[in-house]
């Protein structure tokens, strides 16, 4: 039977390199993935290959730093190439031999530096470097101007890189970047560049440090050896640390689409192999990391526009997850490649299964951010929320069972799913029961908006995990602590998540979020949400997408103050399409009273009265764990899961219901 995405399983080249089909990984930073030394740990190695195992045509690695010495990245950061180069084409070589064995083509990312942009948790005491004297991206501090010198050093370092990866079996090597406001772009876009020597001025003067880094590898690594580029054609930039948000009409500070154009033909013509493009800035970093309130293949329309003027290939990333967008694109000639970020965090296996047509296999990313880049932010480490194996392939691999054990679970939210769906796959015999008449928990009332789509995708994931994994699975069925005695379990899991905080205003009625957000209460035209955190502020743009007039109260100083998303791209960008959509916030504020017209709101400036004919509270959980209060003296062996532990995120309970899953013997 034809594949129905047959144009994505279509072999590709770039440079002399052949592809097998048309899917890469798009880089994503190797945050704990590196030694000491700047080799690829076993995680590191096992990470890569496990995508190409997966079906991946092309790899490429996340950044690695060719200079330590300009700016200087503390060991181990990222893998380095020109660290210690013996040890790293040893641990290199073991990973590229791997990831050949499964007709995979993998590339190495190298970088010449952060700039402006360096994450201040990887800064240290070191003084940022810039083009010229301009502020840091999050610091309270002006960077330091390179050296021509410095920049003549970056660029031999980047020979030996490409060289040093060509040694350890790499197809080709990818510059990062001409893109995303790192240090190459810094000098590239004439906001941050301000100088008067060879390195600035005319749009070929601010390419030139791009185009000897490209001479340099090609010297060293002969014509044949493909050098591709990460590319951003337009930045986004409003002013400095201010980005626009879709559909905002601003002036381009940064690079705009013309020059994004004539740079790109510039870039081709010098001899780059092949553009990997996205667009905006880290001033503007909810379009260079998007989230899920950006639409899927947002970088398409971009990526068509360089794909009409250059003829090189070009790769287009930015939620590419549904195929049938993929296909098309490539079937418009808006690029060559689909890169795969973090759906490839999220499902390994997400080539294979497509070509196999089991689509309803793939493990949904939900562009969350909170397992990848807001852990690299917070934590230098990349890690993925719906996948607890994700960089850690082999330290969480499942081992069977050495005696099936029936198992238990009271929930059928992602903690439930998640520890039914492990247990399944090592041998156990786990039943499942679950109160009302859906597996997903809180994934139902939060998928509801239409840019959460992807919870409910893994609501439907999890539906289809667990029935082809054979497991018992009874809805619409709540059980006590009587009927789990009555059970003969070997095991107890009490996965009973949490219930929404309510509280009376007075006579008229208040509901929760959720109740609005399952449509078991309609809103009405003016709308006061309670609560200015990630679900108040989602059901807040929810209801002002409906037309809604919708006034948010919040008892802290400001929206997203607590329970925000980790990565601060998410929560940016949530803030600042907030008063864009034209919802109103009053913070420091209390809410005293409501009568059904009028709620009344006590702040420092006295007591104010929001018109309102709808109130949602949004004001937090409660765990709801008095099943395993009740059961837990009397159980030999009982565990609790998820929000009835812990009232978290997903990413929480899916990672503690894995571990605890994987371990009962």
């Amino acid at each position: 039977m034809p594949n129905k995405y047959a144009n994505l399983f279509e072999q590709v080249s770039i440079g002399n390199c052949t592809i097998k089909n048309r899917f890469a990984m798009a880089p994503m930073g190797p945050l704990g993935l590196g030694d000491a030394e700047g080799g690829f740990n076993q995680r590191g190695i096992d990470y890569y290959v496990e995508r190409a195992k997966g079906g991946t045509g092309l790899i490429f690695t996340g950044v690695t730093f060719v200079d330590n010495k300009v700016e200087q990245h503390d060991m181990p950061n990222t893998p380095c190439s020109t660290h210690n180069p013996v040890h790293f084409i040893r641990t290199a070589r073991e990973m590229t031999e791997r990831i050949h064995a499964y007709d995979a083509k993998v590339f190495l990312q190298l970088s010449g530096g952060f700039g402006r942009v360096t994450i201040p948790t990887n800064l240290g005491e070191h003084p940022p470097v810039a083009p010229s004297a301009i502020p840091h991206r999050w610091l309270d501090k002006i960077c330091r101007p390179l050296e021509v010198e410095e920049i003549h050093e970056i660029v031999k370092q980047f020979g030996k890189g490409a060289y040093n990866a060509k040694r350890a079996g790499f197809d080709g090597v990818q510059i990062h970047a001409v893109h995303e406001g790192y240090l190459i772009d810094q000098f590239a876009i004439s906001l941050f560049n301000n100088r008067t020597d060879e390195y600035g001025g005319s749009l070929e003067n601010r390419l030139r440090f791009a185009r000897e880094i490209l001479e340099e590898i090609k010297k060293t690594c002969g014509d044949d050896f493909p050098v591709t580029l990460r590319y951003s054609v337009k930045s986004f930039i409003k002013d400095w640390r201010v980005g626009a948000l879709p559909g905002e009409e601003f002036e381009e500070k940064g690079r705009d689409i013309e020059e994004g154009l004539k740079a790109a033909q510039l870039l081709a013509e010098y001899g780059y192999d092949a553009l990997d493009v996205d667009v905006g800035c880290y001033d503007a970093w909810w379009w260079n990391h998007p989230p899920m309130y950006q639409k899927k293949g947002l970088y398409i329309p971009y990526a068509k526009m360089v794909k009409d003027v250059v003829d090189v290939p070009v790769i287009c990333a930015g939620r590419m997850d549904d195929p049938e967008m993929a296909s098309k694109a490539v079937a418009d000639g808006a690029c060559d490649i689909v890169s795969l970020g973090r759906p490839l965090l999220a499902d390994p296996d997400y080539v294979n299964k497509l070509k196999a047509g089991d689509t309803a296999s793939i493990r949904p990313c939900l562009s969350c951010h909170e397992g990848c880049m807001g852990r690299i932010q917070e934590y230098s480490a990349l890690n993925c929320a719906v996948n607890p194996q994700a960089c850690r392939e082999r330290s969480t691999r499942l081992v069977p069972a050495l005696r099936k054990k029936k198992v238990v679970i009271v929930g059928g939210g992602v903690a439930g799913c998640e520890a039914a769906r492990v247990l399944a796959l090592r041998g156990h015999e786990p039943v499942v029961y679950e109160k009302s008449s859906a597996l997903g928990g809180n994934l139902i009332p939060g998928g509801t908006p239409s840019f959460k789509q992807d919870d409910h995708a893994l609501a439907a994931w999890y539906t289809h995990e667990l029935k082809k994994l054979g497991v018992e699975v009874h809805l619409n069925t709540e059980v006590g602590a009587e009927d789990v005695r009555k059970l003969g379990a070997d095991v107890v899991i009490v996965a009973t998540g949490s219930k929404p905080k309510v509280f009376s205003l007075g006579s008229a009625p208040v509901y929760p979020a959720a109740d609005v957000l399952l449509g078991k209460v309609i809103a009405k035209q003016d709308v006061a949400i309670i609560g200015g955190g990630l679900v108040g502020c989602e059901t807040a743009l929810w209801l002002r997408e409906q037309g809604k007039n919708v006034t948010i109260v919040e008892a802290l100083p400001k929206i997203l103050a607590v329970n925000a998303p980790l990565c601060h791209a998410n929560s940016e960008m949530l803030a600042a399409l907030i008063p864009f959509k034209g919802i109103r916030t009053v913070t420091s504020a209390k809410a005293t009273g409501y009568d059904g017209s009028t709620l009344q709101v006590e702040t420092a400036d006295g007591v104010q009265s929001i018109k309102a004919d709808t109130v949602i509270l949004a004001v937090g959980y409660t765990s709801e764990n008095e099943l395993y209060n009740q059961l837990r003296g009397e159980v030999p062996e009982i565990h609790l899961l998820g929000d009835a532990r812990r009232v978290a995120n997903i990413m929480y309970a899916i990672w503690d219901a894995y571990e605890v899953a994987s371990h009962i013997e």
